[in-house]
């Protein structure tokens, strides 16, 4: 299966530069346990694969909007700013 990613560069709010990963991707179950795994095994195959990481989070569309699940503080970035543009595809 393909899953969609963004791999993009942030900035902190103290201006560091932040490697992000957005995956177009939710658990079967949806819990938050569930979801957790998800996020950490596709954050280690995008490792794999070369792209650093410094912050992930799953993107997936529930009763009709567009959720974020993560770190907290990216997830707060992403709800103001909006899904990055899918930039790579894992094969997991």
């Amino acid at each position: 299966m393909q899953i969609n990613l963004a791999h993009v560069l942030e900035r902190s709010t103290n201006g560091t530069p932040i490697n992000v990963a957005v995956f177009d991707a939710r658990s079967n179950s949806g819990s938050q346990t569930d979801n957790s795994r998800l996020l950490a095994q596709l954050t280690m195959k995008a490792r794999g694969a070369g792209l650093k990481v410094d912050q992930a989070a799953l993107a997936f569309v529930e009763s009709g909007r567009i959720k974020f699940f993560g770190s907290k503080h990216l997830v707060d970035h992403l709800a103001r700013s909006g899904l990055p543009g899918w930039t790579h595809t894992i094969n997991v």
